[in-house]
């Protein structure tokens, strides 16, 4: 059986990720609140804050940064972590009954994401030693799917508001969303985790 091209996983990854980064979570996220299920509310809002560095990576990817590798690299393994962390949420599911279709789902979703996020990470370890240069031509099979995004971000921006939505721009939105993330992370594991342990509280 014949290997399948780097490009291709690349393009894979980026295509689970739709799926099972963005597109479930979303959808569970409306249906807990319409079921007004408040323990899986938590739990998904807490995973969305945590998976907003996936969307972090793919700005400073579009403008060919290389701590976007990085980035890309940790995303997937603290959007694993962020399902199974916290001892309150996992008690608070694990009660509720296994038949129903939306604690079933949720359960599935969290399984299949922690497979996603591994496999993802394994990929992105791959591309770690781009962030010394980006030329090669592995490391530049990262940027087209950030960069295709980019295209019709900047067609919709020119449309909607008659600006420019530059590479230089989404770089430069990626690393203040990039330093506004750090701190927050860094407030949490000095602060609220010595406090509060793997209790959710107000995360």
């Amino acid at each position: 059986m014949p290997e399948l091209p780097y490009r291709t996983l690349v393009w894979l990854t980026y295509r689970l990720a739709a799926m099972f980064a963005l597109g479930l979570p979303f959808v569970l996220l409306i249906w807990a609140s319409v079921r007004r299920e408040a323990s899986m509310v938590r739990l998904l809002t807490i995973y969305w804050k945590i998976a907003s560095l996936l969307a972090i990576s793919v700005l400073l990817l579009t403008d060919q940064r290389p701590i976007g590798y990085l980035t890309t690299f940790l995303a997937p393994l603290l959007m694993v972590a962020s399902v199974w962390f916290w001892v309150d949420l996992n008690e608070e599911l694990a009660d509720l009954p296994p038949w129903r279709p939306l604690p079933l789902t949720v359960r599935i979703w969290r399984w299949a994401l922690s497979g996603f996020g591994l496999m993802a990470a394994a990929m992105a370890s791959t591309s770690l030693a781009c962030m010394k240069d980006v030329a090669g031509a592995n490391c530049r099979v990262w940027f087209e799917a950030p960069q295709g995004l980019h295209r019709v971000a900047e067609r919709l921006f020119d449309f909607v508001f008659g600006g420019q939505w530059t590479e230089a721009v989404a770089a430069f939105i990626g690393y203040v969303a990039l330093v506004a993330y750090v701190v927050g992370l860094l407030q949490w594991l000095l602060v609220r985790l010595p406090r509060q342990g793997r209790v959710a509280g107000e995360f």
